[in-house]
This record gives structure tokens, sequence and C-alpha cells, in this order.
């Protein structure tokens, strides 16, 4: 029996109101092993860029890399069609649902490269349509075909660099919309046992879980880890207070900082990339309205703002103890200018690279027993409490002082993290280059 790949592309299904892309697929692999369909690999959970103005959350595309008889494959075109159109919500204006299907065992360099731009940047539907129609894909979409795009994008990521896993687990039907019931401190113990393999279990600041999202989605948890194996070790762990009806594995780009591009000079900048550059701090930290703090950087070809918002805590406590002078990388999504506004980086990371000397004017010492001086008055001089000389002439003097912050990376704390941020937890278990593990048993359920 002649045997065949396919990668299968899902993107744009879902919306504000309901629905979700990984619920799709988690569907669609019941339905392929049904079908005798052999996985290649985990489900992909490709997070694209998170500055596109139409995304609906976490601007995920989803891929499945399968192996099949030749004589299914319009059975498997026409089941994952059916499923898209059965669980997109149509309905809602801005859900464009793609499906992309492409059958050459090894993935072009051009799709990879589109993929790359669909994490870092802008891509359009023409770019889309033009690969498929090169490498003879095959695209469906809906409405305004916006999905195939990310659908692409996601037959497009081939994880040769750092990678991550996730399991979710999905909810029965008729508790989607309802408040989440899930034992927090069997949470609580879970992140304890595994860390640092799993990473934004909890946000210990605040004491709170963060595996739960908050929308009507039908995700009831996703525990993010470094391999297939801890990921499903510590959904064994977690206690859920309500029926799991399907739990599934993916592989995903999540927490690898690969929506970061590097910008050589700040000139290069553009709106709607997130980016890492250097510049030196040449306004000093304001606060806006009193809450947010705004700096500016420059270097020799331009300036920008970088802002740390309140809810990134940690990264708003470092804006606030920068002076004119250090030298610094933000990290961070690019928002474009406006009336007013200047080109600004929302921050997702500081990385503080040297610090200019803090120097602040202060009373001069007494020159016969040493005590610092106090004022007598403005113009008037000063005069020593210890020993009662008087120094009419004394004027006060520079003296630098400590800084109370250290060179190093600073990461927004894990609750306002973005999909794609790398956690602090993450660095130094990397994969870069590493060969893909072999794929566990018992990676789904049902």
């Amino acid at each position: 029996m002649k045997q065949q790949v396919m990668h299968i592309g899902l993107d744009d299904t879902d919306s504000t109101r309901k629905g979700c892309t990984t619920y799709i697929t988690a569907l669609l692999v019941e339905k392929l092993e049904k079908l005798k369909a052999t996985f290649l690999d985990y489900p992909k959970l490709v997070r694209l860029n998170p500055n596109v103005p139409w995304k609906t959350r976490g601007n995920g595309a989803l891929c499945l890399r399968i192996k099949h008889a030749a004589e299914l494959e319009g059975r498997i075109k026409e089941t994952t069609v059916r499923l898209v159109e059965e669980h997109s919500d149509l309905g809602f204006k801005g859900t464009n649902p793609g499906v992309v299907f492409f059958h050459n065992e090894k993935i072009p360099e051009d799709i990879k490269v589109f993929s790359k731009n669909a994490v870092t940047g802008i891509v359009t539907l023409k770019e889309a349509t033009s690969l498929i129609q090169k490498f003879g894909g095959e695209a469906i979409g809906f409405k305004n075909c916006r999905g195939i795009i990310g659908a692409l994008a996601a037959v497009g990521e081939t994880f040769e660099d750092d990678h991550t896993y996730e399991l979710i687990a999905y909810r029965v039907p008729e508790n989607c919309g309802l408040k989440r019931r899930v034992d927090a401190a069997s949470i609580f113990e879970m992140d304890k046992l595994t860390q640092p393999y799993t990473f934004n279990n909890v946000d210990s600041e605040k004491g709170r879980v963060i595996i739960t999202p908050r929308g009507p989605d039908p995700i009831l948890f996703g525990i993010r880890g470094e391999t297939p194996g801890i990921v499903k070790k510590a959904f064994e762990l977690v206690k859920p207070l309500e029926k799991v009806e399907r739990w599934l594995v993916f592989r995903s780009n999540q927490g690898t900082d690969e929506h970061l591009k590097r910008a050589a000079t700040l000139n290069q900048i553009k709106p709607y990339q997130s980016i890492v550059a250097k510049g030196v701090v040449s306004q000093s930290p304001r606060l806006v309205p009193l809450r947010h703090v705004i700096f500016s950087v420059s270097d020799e070809t331009g300036e920008v703002d970088c802002a740390a918002y309140e809810p990134t805590v940690a990264l708003r406590k470092v804006a606030r103890k920068l002076i004119v002078g250090d030298s610094v990388e933000a990290y961070g999504a690019v928002r474009e200018a406006s009336p007013g506004k200047r080109l600004t980086v929302n921050l997702e990371k500081i990385k503080v690279l040297s610090l200019a000397p803090k120097t602040v004017l202060q009373n001069p010492a007494c020159s016969k027993c040493g005590k610092r001086l106090e004022s007598m008055g403005k113009n008037k001089g000063f005069r020593c409490k210890k020993c009662g000389t008087r120094f009419n002439d004394a004027r006060k003097v520079q003296a630098t002082v400590e800084r109370d912050l250290q060179v190093g990376l600073y990461v927004t704390s894990n609750r306002s993290q973005r999909h794609l941020t790398k956690p602090l937890r993450r660095y130094g278990l990397e994969k870069h280059g590493a060969p893909a593990e072999n794929m566990i048993e018992n990676w789904h359920t049902p």
C-alpha cells in the first residue's frame, strides 16, 4: 500500500467569543487516527507575530504532519475541511479560516523563510498563495481567506532551532464560558516538583495560577515545558475539579523569543516588529500618567521611546532606576508613531549593559573633624554641628553615589509575558540544533 506524507496547516478559526484552533486540531487528530494515519511529529502550535493588528488572541497557527495511505488523501482533506467548517466562528467578522495541504516530504527553504517572516514581521496573502502555487500545495480559505497566511506559516515551521512543548487539556462543551475549576494548590505543587523544566505555571508575586485562560474558549489549562514527558508528568500532578474532555501534547515555539529580531541601529526599527535594539538612555524615565514608565534611548542614527507598562511590574521598577548615559538593550514590540508620540518599544525585557556614574550634590565635610556640615540657610554658608566651626564661603560638592541597579537581564513578570517571550527559567535550557525527541506513547487522549 503506497504511503505519502501530508502537512496540514490550520489558522484563524476562533474569535473573541468562542472557539480555538488547537481544539479543532485535537478533534482532527482523533479522526486521522481512525483513518490509520501515522503522526510524524506532535501537532505544531506556532505562535506568529504577536503585534499584527488583526490577531484574535494568541495568534497561534497549527500544523499536523502525517503519513497515510495514498488512496485516503481525499477523505483526509474532506474530514479536515468539514471540521473547520463545523467548529469555526464563521459568523464573527474577524474570523477568516484557512487550511493548507502540502505534500512534499521536505519543506522548501522559501516556505521556511516565509514562516520566519510571519513570526517576526508582516507577510501577505499574495505571498502565501504564490508560494503554495509554486510548490504544488493546496489552500482552502473562508471569507477573506487571511487564515491561509498562518496555515502556510505553520507548515513552514520545522523547529530546527529552539522549541518547547505544551499539554493542553480541554473542557466538556457544557462548561465553556463558566469559571474554570482546577485545584490551585495542586498547580503550585506541580510547579515546585517540575521546575525548571516547566514554566509560567504560577505567578509567585500575586500568588495565583496562570495556566488557566480567562476567555470563553474550550481550554481548561495548558502546561508548557521542555519535553513531552515533563508536561505529561505535570499534567498528572494537577487536580482538575471539572471533567476533562480530552488532552493533547503540542510542539511549539512558545517561550523561545523567536519573534525578536535584532536591529543593528535604531533607524532600522519598523512598526509591528518585535526587536532587540541597543542604545544609550537619552531622556530620564518619566511616569505616564502615574503608573507607566517611559524613557528614551538613542544611538548615532536616531532616538526612540521605551515603555514599561504597569502590568510588567519588574521592568517598571528597573526602568525607573535608569539615568541618562546608561547603556541598555531594549527587547519588545514596536508601536507605530502617532501625533505627539514617537516610535515606541513596548518592553518585554531590558538588558542593562553598563551604568553611568550617578552624582549628587552634598554638603561638604568639616576640615577639622570630618563631620558632614549643615547649611545655615541660603547663601549663609555651613557650620559643623559637632565642633561648631563655621565655613561662610563653603559650597556643596559633587559626590558619586552607588547605584541601586545591577548590570544584567530583566524580564517582565511572568503574568504579563507574551506566548513567545522566553522566561528566565528557560535560560540555559534552549535546544539549539538538538534533534527532536522520539514521540512518547499516549501523547493524547482520546
